[in-house]
């Protein structure tokens, strides 16, 4: 009974990891992969090396161990070819980032291609697919679902016998 009762808290906890809130009921493996820049190799990589089990929820976690995988996330000691920026174009080291460093930094290459006017940056500013995809039949911009016809003009008006009609007939000639 007791065993039940600290499972289901566990689930109903909500761990903060890197910023990220991280529902407590998933497991680590898939849990680490929602935080931005976290990859499932990383993610592996982190189970591994800090030799937590992939299959404990997060919920389960004590604090100790929360801070170990924020250390390792920050700094992660792994392979070059794991981690997501290597060969930085400013300092040229491998780095790995994570969240909102992710973000921005994604944002100021778009922006350094874009005022180096290379191809890639020319098709970010002019919001076409910069990979090599077709764009005869996809990426149109204008092909949007559009409202119905609009009648124009005034609406014809029924009055009395003596008043003209505010709209014309198709077969009156223009006097």
């Amino acid at each position: 009974m007791e065993k039940k009762e600290t499972q289901q808290k566990a689930q109903e906890r909500i761990i903060r990891i890197l910023s990220k809130d991280i529902e407590g009921g998933m497991k680590i493996y898939p849990g680490l992969t929602k935080i931005k820049g976290v990859s499932w190799s990383l993610s592996n990589a982190a189970c591994i090396l800090l030799e937590i089990s992939k299959t404990k929820k997060i919920g389960d976690l004590n604090d100790i161990e929360i801070k170990r995988i924020n250390e390792f996330l920050k700094n992660p000691k792994v392979p070059p070819f794991v981690l997501n920026r290597r060969r930085d174009p400013g300092s040229g080291e491998n780095k790995h980032l994570t969240g909102v460093d992710l973000e921005l930094k994604n944002e100021f290459d778009i922006k350094r291609l874009k005022k180096i006017k290379s191809y890639r940056g020319l098709r970010h500013a002019l919001g076409l697919p910069l990979r090599g995809q077709r764009t005869k039949s996809h990426f149109r911009k204008n092909r949007r679902k559009s409202s119905g016809i609009q009648k124009k003009g005034p609406k014809v008006e029924k009055g009395t016998k003596g008043e003209t009609p505010l709209r014309r007939n198709k077969n009156e000639k223009k006097t």
